[in-house]
């Protein structure tokens, strides 16, 4: 990992010297914002709890994050910088880790800002403050999840808008794969087991356990595992084109 730090600072602070971050940034707040309290009528609940805050984070991370990731590697190769980076002196893993550690600190960075919400619920009552760390720690591994399916489509083509509509088509899949309704119309295909079993490649499976306070080593080993498959494609598509 010799050489992450200066790749990981420059990729950093680009997202910073260009407006559309902070776009994203406000994008993000405002619609976590509207979800919560306009569709999710927080007040009504009467409940001290951020649970409906989190609920709608599979369905905005959906668009925003490909959003994001979808220039880490399509810029790269339409300026003809992937070259560079490709010849350089750094394993190539390093590279790649690198981008995408940092397309996730600014993401986290993002999270990190809705902190006014925990404020709110504060002020309104007594809340658990497990289940709102078991939150935020969710919610960040599924958007490094989100991402790490972007940087690989991302590295499939110089074109940005089709790494975008390829990221939200997977990862639609697999946010609908969980979704209540897509699980009644597997268990009337399938049998129970069989329709369980698909249910459990879903975002929304284990991330609706862990935002209500339940952090299971499983669902971590699956967003774990969803970030490090995804990265090692990534390498292994970026790979492919030293040879042509």
């Amino acid at each position: 990992m010799n050489g992450w730090l200066p790749i990981f600072k420059r990729e950093l602070f680009s997202y910073f010297r260009s407006p559309v971050a902070y776009v994203f940034i406000v994008i993000f707040l405002m619609a976590s914002a509207g979800c919560t309290f306009l569709l999710g009528n927080f007040y009504k609940m009467n409940q001290a709890t951020l649970e409906i805050f989190f609920l709608f984070h599979p369905w905005l991370y959906l668009f925003l994050i490909p959003a994001v990731g979808m220039r880490l590697w399509a810029e790269e190769r339409r300026t003809g910088t992937v070259e560079l980076l490709l010849t350089m002196p750094v394993n190539l893993f390093t590279v790649v880790f690198s981008k995408f550690l940092a397309a996730w600190a600014f993401i986290t960075i993002a999270l990190v800002l809705t902190f006014p919400m925990i404020l709110t619920v504060q002020f309104l009552g007594e809340p658990d403050n497990g289940p709102i760390i078991a939150g935020y720690l969710g919610s960040a591994l599924m958007a490094g999840a989100y991402l790490a399916i972007s940087s690989c489509t991302s590295a499939l083509t110089k074109n940005q808008v089709i790494s975008f509509i390829l990221s939200v088509i997977i990862c639609l899949v697999l946010v609908l794969l969980g979704w209540g309704v897509m699980a009644d119309v597997l268990n009337a295909v399938f049998p129970v087991w069989i329709s369980d079993l698909i249910s459990q490649f879903s975002f929304t499976t284990h991330f609706n356990a862990i935002r209500r306070g339940v952090v299971d080593l499983r669902d971590i080993v699956y967003f774990g595992s969803i970030i490090g498959f995804m990265l090692m494609m990534n390498v292994v598509i970026l790979d492919s084109y030293k040879s042509l």
